[in-house]
Formats: structure tokens, C-alpha cells, sequence
């Protein structure tokens, strides 16, 4: 499997998330726009997009002359064009630099997946990033947060600053990607026996999951039970 780039979360800001998850899933044009129809994305996302996060993106970032840069394939036939109609809308509202340059490389078919499905099978990103550019990310849903953690790392890798992140939906918990010195002390402690075999399948630490993974792992009873569960996915 190839290894996606992580780094450690430092102070990064929580995510900022636009609409309700109901509310985007249940839209007339969801499913349309994810299956990849451009005109049915923009459609939802205009609809979805919420006044107030956007001013506060504005204030957030606006100085930082941010350069968006979302979560899509190369290929956009019948792919998600939600993120990507996303950061389009964002970089026309807000006059901000839309990067489309780097692309997810693979599909990982998250929708409906279970965490460790999720787990095993990572994101990989490529395409160039700009040295010393500051990115803001871009999703149509956050869930465990691994997602963004591989394209920052990837960004981060060539030289790129990223300083936030947005997306249309997810849960409000997943918006805190940064874990607690003590949820990642409790990490370790839990199942700190199979860190190295962790930062061997994966290429990072466990100082590298945002919080919703981390959260999900220390939930998990027993450190056998991790390995068997990823065994299972893999399968």
C-alpha cells in the first residue's frame, strides 16, 4: 500500500463546517452532485453554505492571502464534485486563489465505510504544491478527519504552509482535529505495543491522527482487536 505524508497537528484551528449533515444529505441534488454533475455541486453548495462561516473564514484567513485547494480526483467523471464546487464557490465569493493542481490519487470509497475501513484504506495525494504558499483545505465532509490529514501532510512535504481547513458537512465533533497531550497519552497507553508496527503500515505515529481517529482507536478494547479489524478490511 502506498503511505500518505503526516505531520504532527501542532496548534491547527478547528474545522470550519458549513451545514448540517442532514440537511446537505437530504438535499434534492446530493446525490447528483456526488456523482460528480458540476451543475448539480454548485446548485448544493449555494444552498448549503452558511453566511456566517463564511465571514468567519473571511476574517480568519483573508490576511493570510490563502490559496483554496480541495479534495478531487483528476478524472471528474463520476466523481464527488462536491468539494471541488465548493472551492470554487469560495475563491469567486471571496475573491481567494483556487489551486487545482493537486489531486487525490486514489479512491477510497469512505462513504458509509466503517472507521477501520477508513483506516486502511488512506488517501494518497500528488500534484504540486507551491513552496511557501498558505492553503486553506477544502471538503465536502469531514468524518474521522484523516482525509485532510494526508492532503495537509502532502502540501506540508513540498514546502506549502496550511492554515485551515473548511468543509460543507460532518459531524461537529469532527471539527477538532487537534487531540489533548492526555488523549494522546492515553493512546499510547492503550496501545502504545503496536505504535512501531503502526508507523511501519502507515508511514507516521500516533502523534499524526487528528482527534476523531485517535478517539476511535482508544475506544477499541484491546490492541489485538486494532490488527484484526485492519486485517479484516484489507481482506
Amino acid at each position: 500500500m502506498d503511505q500518505p505524508v503526516r505531520f504532527p497537528w501542532d496548534d491547527f484551528p478547528d474545522v470550519l463546517i458549513h451545514a448540517p449533515e442532514l440537511f446537505v444529505k437530504r438535499h434534492r441534488v446530493y446525490a447528483a452532485a456526488k456523482g460528480g454533475d458540476a451543475g448539480a455541486a454548485t446548485e448544493l453548495v449555494v444552498e448549503s453554505t452558511s453566511p456566517e462561516v463564511l465571514e468567519s473564514l473571511w476574517l480568519s484567513f483573508n490576511d493570510k492571502y490563502p490559496v483554496l485547494v480541495s479534495v478531487h480526483a483528476e478524472e471528474a467523471a463520476g466523481i464527488n464534485a462536491i468539494a471541488e464546487g465548493l472551492a470554487r464557490f469560495l475563491a469567486i465569493t471571496l475573491h481567494w486563489q483556487y489551486d487545482d493542481n493537486v489531486v487525490q490519487a486514489n479512491k477510497v470509497s469512505h462513504t458509509g465505510a466503517n472507521g477501520f475501513d477508513r483506516l486502511r484504506r488512506q488517501a494518497i495525494f500528488s500534484g504540486v504544491a507551491g513552496t511557501g504558499l498558505n492553503y486553506l483545505m477544502v471538503d465536502d465532509f469531514i468524518g474521522q478527519g484523516g482525509t485532510l490529514a494526508n492532503l495537509r501532510g502532502h502540501l506540508i512535504a513540498q514546502g506549502g504552509n496550511v492554515i485551515g481547513a473548511t468543509v460543507l458537512t460532518g459531524k461537529d465533533y469532527s471539527a477538532k482535529l487537534v487531540p489533548t497531550a492526555d488523549e494522546l497519552l492515553e493512546l499510547r497507553r492503550k496501545h502504545g505495543n503496536i505504535e512501531d508496527w503502526w508507523r511501519q503500515r502507515f508511514g507516521f505515529g500516533f502523534e499524526c491522527p487528528p482527534a476523531s481517529e485517535a478517539r476511535y482507536l482508544r475506544r477499541t478494547p484491546a490492541s489485538e482487536t486494532i490488527l484484526t479489524r485492519l486485517a479484516e478490511a484489507a481482506s
